[in-house]
């Protein structure tokens, strides 16, 4: 694994994009849940930035939980199995939930996580958004309700995305040509 550096990294989405299609998303979501209360699910460590920006934009009540999940282990590639590394919850039953994820590459762990939560409760509601859409990746047929933006196979960072535990408090999301990945 090669040593990037922030001047490695590209712009895909700029800090201000960023803003306004978490602004538009909010806007969806508070038209459909007006007047309901909402238990948002962040899922950690990725989605943490969106999901604080997200729920700002929201104007119902809510209430937020965490989770953690990995499907990585190579820095860059998924290990195509889903670690459950901390998914407690409180009953969910009857509640209107959103799941807010950083990535949906593979779809495996967003499956795991679908399939875990109508498992294990009967919710009233569920929506499942996430940050990015990398449908070039997909090796299940989950999609999120709603995502900010499409991506085609770059690996990227910024904005609580990570390579080898780096590069998250990037305001924007960018990507480094795989060469330096390797």
């Amino acid at each position: 694994m090669k040593n990037i550096e922030i001047k490695d990294i590209k712009v895909l989405y700029s800090e201000e994009e960023i803003k306004t299609r978490v602004v538009e998303i909010a806007k969806k979501l508070n038209h459909i849940y007006a007047d309901e209360e909402v238990c948002v699910i962040c899922v950690l460590k990725g989605a943490i930035m969106f999901a604080t920006d997200l729920v700002r934009e929201l104007n119902m009540p809510l209430s937020m939980e965490f989770i953690r999940l990995s499907s990585y282990g190579h820095a860059t590639e998924s290990s195509g199995k889903v670690n459950a590394v901390d998914i407690k919850l409180p009953d969910l039953n009857d509640k209107n939930v959103i799941i807010v994820e950083d990535i949906v590459d593979t779809g495996l762990t967003a499956k795991f996580l679908l399939d875990f939560l109508n498992a294990n409760f009967r919710v009233k509601s569920l929506k499942f958004i996430s940050l990015l859409d990398k449908k070039i990746s997909r090796k299940t047929e989950v999609e999120p309700d709603l995502y900010g933006f499409d991506i085609d196979d770059k690996f990227v960072v910024g904005y609580g995305l990570d390579y080898d535990g780096k590069f998250r408090n990037l305001k924007f999301i960018g990507y480094a040509d795989k060469a330096l990945l390797v």
